[in-house]
Order: C-alpha cells, then structure tokens, then sequence
C-alpha cells in the first residue's frame, strides 16, 4: 500500500538526518517548546511503541516508565500526558537513537501485517492501520520540521505531504467538535511542492474553501505555521473558521 512506502520514505529521510547529528546538536533546543532535539526523537519512538502495543492488543500506556497514572483519562490533556513520558524516560542521544530506529521499523512492519479492515486502538479513537500509518507520518514530517529548522538543516517539501493534506481534511469532525462548532463542507484545493500539481480534497460543491500551497496547509493544521502567515486564502461562511481550526492530531 502506498501509505507504508511513503511512512518508510519519511522515516528514512529522518533517519539521515538524525545520522549525521554532532552530540551537540541532539542536546539543542528544538522547535517543539521545551524539548531538545533528543527529546523529539524519543517522542516518536514512544509513539511507534504505542503503535506497536496497540499491534497487539496490549494497553497503550504500558512500558518502562510505568505510565498507568498518566493514561488517558486521568484528566491530563494528550500533550500533557506525552511531556511526561518524555520527562520520564530521557537519556543519552546514542540509546534514543537506538530506539527510535528499533521502534519505527517494528511499528512500520506491523503496520503493514495488520488485518488493513480492523481498527486498531489510538489516542482519541481506533484507527484502520492504512490511517494510523497517515498519522505516524505527519508526525515524523511535523517533527522533523522541529528539529531541521533550528539547526538550518535543508528539509524540503515532498509530494508525501498529500497524506498530511488528506489527514488534516479527514480530520475536520474532530477540530469542530474540539472547537464547539457545527460541522460544515470545506472544499480545499492545494498547489503541491512541485508548483505544478494540483490537490482536491472535499465536496467541489461546499460553500467554503481553503486554497494555497500544500505545504502552507499542512503546516497550519500541524500548529508549525500561522494561519494570517500562511498566504492560504479562506473563502465562503466557514472558510476562516475551517483555517483557525485545522489539525493533524489529537490533543
């Protein structure tokens, strides 16, 4: 399935990058507030271990930090709850880096042995392996933008992000009820990373649009970029609110 080439293509490009990082710069601050760059990658590996527990049937928050106390429902938000696995299970660069790539390899080929018909257990609600793998991509590409960008490092868009794109339109019901506001058609038309290429995602026929660059949008609907900053034009009685509202994630 072409999800999975693109989560290991993703993952891959990560893993370069990672690969080529001093000491240094694995302890430097990265874009995601209050965490090192470190401290970014363990975060994904925590997240494909959770892909892998849920592979198998196993509680979520099972694992080394005893994490029971911090499972959903304990009136912790999601971020909240992912801040502390990361407190608690901080180490050396070298065994984050042995993890990550331990855990995304194991979560990526479960993925894929998955029945592709049966949910699988997620944060917010079960997820079809093919949507859970669109989610774990978005992830490595927003954090990968968390730790190119402070370091200068080159991490330019890719055809990938129409996954983000389609993620972030998927995921439309979840921002209006996290929002408080009725649910409404949003039409939106993107420019893909080649200038050339066009995405269509919604009912040509809804009364409100979003439309711009691919990468603008993807941006705005993983919280990396403004929506008055993104130069995404909003049009019809909802576009505003569906640009204000757009997400990739549960939180």
């Amino acid at each position: 399935m072409a999800i999975f080439e693109d989560l290991e293509a993703e993952q891959d490009r990560l893993d370069g990058i990672l690969a080529g990082l001093d000491e240094a710069q694995w302890n430097s601050p990265s874009a995601a507030a209050g965490w090192t760059v470190a401290d970014v990658v363990l975060h994904l590996a925590q997240g494909d271990e959770a892909v892998l527990a849920s592979a198998a049937g196993a509680d979520l928050w099972a694992g080394p930090a005893a994490r029971g106390s911090m499972r959903a429902g304990s009136g912790a938000t999601v971020d909240e709850i992912m801040n502390q696995l990361v407190l608690a299970e901080r180490t050396t660069p070298a065994e984050v880096f042995s993890r990550w790539r331990q855990s995304q390899a194991a979560a990526l080929a479960a993925l894929r042995a998955a029945d592709p018909k049966q949910p699988m257990a997620w944060v917010e609600t079960p997820m079809k392996p093919a949507s859970l793998a669109t989610t774990r991509l978005a992830e490595s590409w927003t954090h990968g933008l968390d730790i190119t960008g402070p370091l200068g490092i080159d991490f330019p868009d890719t055809d990938r992000l129409r996954n983000v794109a389609w993620l972030a339109h998927r995921t439309l019901p979840y921002a209006t009820a996290v929002a408080g506001v009725e649910p409404f058609g949003l039409f939106v038309e993107l420019t893909a990373p080649d200038g050339t290429t066009i995405w269509r995602l919604g009912p040509e026929d809804a009364d409100s649009s979003i439309t711009g660059p691919a990468g603008a949008f993807c941006r705005v609907a993983a919280q990396r970029l403004a929506p008055e900053q993104s130069g995404l034009r909003a049009a019809g009685p909802h576009g505003g609110t569906g640009l204000a509202i757009l997400r990739t994630y549960a939180a």
